[in-house]
């Protein structure tokens, strides 16, 4: 961590910089049962994986959509909650591998939604960051997180842990190789972003009503949740994008010098983000990019070779101390955001 954001401690920051350890304890208690969760994957090929979240677990649930499409060749899809606990439809689920991602694991259409998962045929698995939580209970099989008592409203560590278990679940249905591999050493990544400062943004950030933070693949998961921790701890109205979608529409609300966060990881999708940054970047925008390769003003630092599935991770443990700062800044609260509460209770 910075000299600087640790001088102005939050909750926030305090449990963000907790997170390089929570994901070792997340992939030492939890060994086994990634394990045998890989080997049902491997034997019985799930036709799709399903998900059920909500605000920043649906993010995590994004990132394990794309490493699933991905790596494993295995479509997935995100089940609106009111489809199982309003609607209350039938569907076929048999073959599915259904995951409910929840931090408290208490929300009530998460809770309905594996219980109508498992009337419907899925074999139903729980990321909770509470084993003995409703979610948990109604579920065949609990990946607990393991990321500990979370007192900030806005969500970090427990984030963080659930991108992690995504990928490791990922890498060990693979087997060995380099993806599995890199998982083994993400606790390490993290905590060399956490020490990497994206504060060259705050300026542009501080005073601005709006912002942009832009992605395409894993990367979309990684901006949606930048997006929406500016909405929760900075009252800004922040959007998050596909790069392959913020030149239609988006492009027309772009104002000189508005803020706009660019995040990239080293696949097949980084030509097109770098590209669509300086395009950006030369109608105005005040750009910052992160991005491995980007040099001079606007350029965020970013973890050096990790491997591009967990570039989104690093960049999102870059991003919170950031978020944290502008907070303060703005002279707000990170840890009680106005109108929010740790448990959602929606139906």
């Amino acid at each position: 961590m910075t000299e600087r954001t640790a001088s102005k401690q939050t909750l926030m920051l305090r449990e963000a910089g907790e997170a390089p350890a929570r994901v070792a304890d997340l992939f030492d208690r939890n060994a086994a049962a990634f394990a045998d969760l890989a080997r049902r994957i491997v034997a019985s090929p799930p036709r799709l994986i399903m998900t059920c979240a909500r605000g920043s677990s649906d993010h995590a649930a994004t990132y394990l959509h794309y490493l699933s499409q991905i790596h494993l060749g295995v479509p997935a899809m995100s089940l609106p909650p009111s489809i199982a606990s309003v609607y209350r439809s039938g569907m076929d689920l048999k073959d599915v591998l259904f995951i409910v991602v929840s931090q408290s694991g208490r929300s009530p259409d998460l809770v309905a939604g594996a219980d109508w998962a498992m009337r419907q045929g899925a074999y139903v698995v729980a990321l909770a960051n509470d084993d003995s939580s409703p979610v948990a209970a109604a579920a065949h099989a609990v990946l607990p997180l393991w990321a500990g008592l979370e007192q900030s409203v806005a969500a970090t560590k427990s984030f963080l842990t659930s991108m992690a278990a995504a990928a490791r679940l990922v890498g060990d249905a693979l087997g060995d190789g380099d993806f599995s591999r890199a998982v083994a050493t993400l606790p390490e990544t993290l905590d060399e972003a956490l020490d990497l400062d994206w504060g060259a943004a705050a300026p542009a950030l501080v005073d601005g009503p709006n912002a942009y933070v832009v992605g395409r693949g894993p990367g979309l998961a990684a901006a949606s949740e930048m997006a929406l921790k500016l909405k929760e701890t900075s009252a800004m109205h922040a959007e998050a994008f596909s790069t392959a979608e913020v030149m239609h529409g988006p492009l027309g609300l772009l104002r000189e010098k508005m803020p706009v966060l660019v995040v990239g990881q080293n696949d097949e999708t980084l030509a097109g983000v770098r590209e669509l940054a300086f395009s950006i970047e030369a109608r105005g925008a005040a750009v910052f990019r992160a991005f491995e390769g980007t040099t001079g003003p606007g350029g965020l630092p970013v973890v050096a070779g990790v491997h591009a599935a967990l570039a989104p991770i690093a960049a999102v443990q870059s991003f919170y101390p950031l978020a944290s700062m502008l907070s303060l800044a703005r002279g707000l609260d990170p840890d009680r955001p106005a109108h929010l509460k740790k448990v959602t209770e929606t139906r």
